[in-house]
């Protein structure tokens, strides 16, 4: 088997050949809106308005995008398989291809959803990196992309497209925007907003920056900070049934939602690890055991709820 695995980009050069910027959309197959949000970016930047270059992948995952699901038909999460083989299984050969798309960037996005069984807060996050002026510029780019929620996590988390950043020093950030399967408009300008805002942070368009959105900063340091899928995990097979919304402030022990079974009659309690603000929750009532059921961001009491 020969790497042969070309992920589909559209590649806009500007005025000068630096700095190269790349975004990704669909390293998830059932994740919608960052795809349209690519297209459109297509669009909307021409080499008459661009000072570096632009490389836009709208659907890195095309295998798991066909079957309408997260992963592609080898199973693996294409999010954990970084950096890839290019003589492995179908999600082995993305990785490896899109590796080497990252590594010719000197700027990264990756832009996500909740896709089918999860939503998110509006939320752009990036890994606390030891270098300090690699750190500077995610955290520049993070605050620009001008999301509500602002989240630097564990730099120890291997297998993901900012892992790859991490290793060659590329500033990188990745986004989610809601999910549970459906392609939200305000989603898709909220991504093409965010990129033109990061393009202008790095002076490769002008652009007037916009009304501050922000609304919380977090970071965290322990090393399962950032890993989603072990928010809560659920006790059992069940029916989940949240009590809270997303944004809504918790606090340690408060109610999150209940598992049942399908008579309802065992019922769980799921209660929050955390005090913070609510950063995920599971969209598909359907439930296996070990399944991420919620994430609470810790923040500082004083933000306000973003319920």
């Amino acid at each position: 088997m020969t790497d042969s695995m070309q992920i589909q980009t559209d590649c806009i050069t500007g005025s000068n050949a630096s700095p190269h910027l790349v975004i990704f959309g669909g390293v998830h197959g059932d994740e919608y809106e960052p795809m349209a949000a690519v297209r459109r970016l297509a669009k909307a930047v021409t080499p008459s308005s661009l000072r570096g270059r632009l490389t836009l992948a709208p659907v890195v995952n095309e295998a798991a995008f066909r079957r309408g699901q997260r992963v592609a038909e080898d199973g693996l999460d294409l999010a954990r398989t970084f950096p890839g083989h290019a003589e492995g299984s179908i999600t082995q050969r993305v990785a490896h291809a899109a590796g080497r798309l990252i590594r010719e960037a000197n700027y990264f996005i990756d832009l996500h959803t909740g896709g089918t069984a999860y939503t998110l807060l509006p939320m752009v996050g990036y890994l606390l990196h030891s270098n300090s002026d690699v750190l500077a510029q995610q955290r520049n780019m993070a605050r620009a992309f001008n999301l509500p929620v602002v989240w630097g996590t564990s730099a120890e988390l291997d297998g993901r497209s900012t892992s790859v950043a991490r290793d060659a020093n590329i500033p990188a950030i990745y986004a989610e925007y809601f999910g549970g399967g459906s392609c939200r408009p305000d989603g898709v300008s909220a991504y093409v907003e965010g990129c033109l805002n990061v393009m202008a942070c790095l002076g490769m368009i002008e652009r007037e920056r916009p009304a501050d959105a922000v609304r919380i900063v977090a970071e965290d340091r322990r090393p399962e900070s950032g890993h989603l899928q072990r928010g809560h995990p659920s006790p059992s097979e069940g029916y989940f049934e949240p009590a809270v919304q997303l944004g809504q402030r918790l606090h340690r022990g408060d109610l999150l939602g209940t598992v049942c079974d399908s008579l309802g009659k065992c019922v769980e309690p799921i209660r929050s690890n955390e005090s913070g603000v609510v950063l995920m929750l599971r969209a598909l009532p359907s439930v296996q055991a070990g399944d991420a059921l919620a994430v609470v961001i810790e923040t500082e009491a004083n933000e306000a709820s973003l319920s």
